[in-house]
């Protein structure tokens, strides 16, 4: 393993950030805060709890979830994206460091910065509502883990994309409405019975569900059934990943 690779690609990925500090950081920050303000304060009050927590902390675990995914999306997905688009990548896959070895520090990289970003959040939740968390050991697996299969996801992504609209039509059109329709802003009881069926078929209720377990020990679905279909997801990043190393899928053309 060719650790002083992953650190130089890490490095300059985590510089990126800080030179881009209010579109990584602030930005994701003041549009949560929004979220807070708008449904946690106007809605919220006319709601007194959701399965026994109050309306305004019934949504952060969600809240926290939407960033980590779009988050770890943006950023891998552009990270391999733009030396594919200015042609240093050939300069990359030359390069005596394996396929392993780029996924693990650019990935790693976006974890970071989502998990980093995720954490941040939820300090800022704190100005808002009052927050307990039951279970902190689960809190952060599901936050690692989510920041993990979401960035291999958006890196992914970023190999596909031929141009900068494809980069976003993932997380706009599938990635966000699924958040917000997998229960962020409610729990599945509240839904008609059919619904609640339907409900099921999102990937991200599962997410959700099992994130907001590990706060305010309550949960739509089975936590077993959460870890394994956040599980089942990284699994299949890792197969396509790994895939497209092989053929070589948008890299070598």
């Amino acid at each position: 393993m060719n650790f002083h690779a992953i650190k130089t690609i890490y490095a300059a990925e985590m510089y990126r950030t800080w030179r881009t500090l209010f579109q990584s950081v602030l930005s994701p920050i003041i549009s949560t805060s929004l979220y807070f303000v708008v449904f946690g304060s106007a809605i919220g009050s006319r709601i007194n709890e959701v399965q026994g927590v109050s309306y305004g902390a019934f949504i952060v675990p969600g809240l926290i979830m939407l960033s980590l995914m779009t988050q770890g999306i943006s950023n891998a997905s552009f990270a391999i994206y733009f030396p594919k688009f200015i042609g240093t990548i050939y300069e990359l896959l030359s390069a005596p460091i394996s396929f392993v070895e780029i996924v693990t520090s650019y990935v790693g990289a976006a974890a970071t910065k989502s998990a980093a970003l995720g954490l941040i959040i939820l300090g800022t939740a704190t100005l808002f509502v009052d927050i307990q968390i039951a279970h902190p050991f689960w809190m952060l697996t599901f936050l690692v883990l989510t920041t993990i299969t979401f960035s291999l996801f958006g890196f992914i992504i970023g190999i596909w994309a031929d141009n900068f609209e494809k980069l976003t039509i993932i997380p706009l059109l599938i990635v966000t409405p699924l958040t917000f329709l997998g229960g962020t802003f409610y729990s599945l009881d509240m839904l008609p019975p059919l619904w609640q069926k339907i409900t099921l078929i999102n990937p991200v209720v599962y997410l959700v569900s099992g994130f907001r377990w590990s706060f305010y020990d309550t949960a739509d679905v089975s936590v077993g059934l959460s870890l394994g279909m956040i599980g089942l997801f990284l699994a299949i990043c890792i197969a396509i990943v790994a895939w497209i190393f092989k053929t070589g899928y948008r890299l070598k053309s």
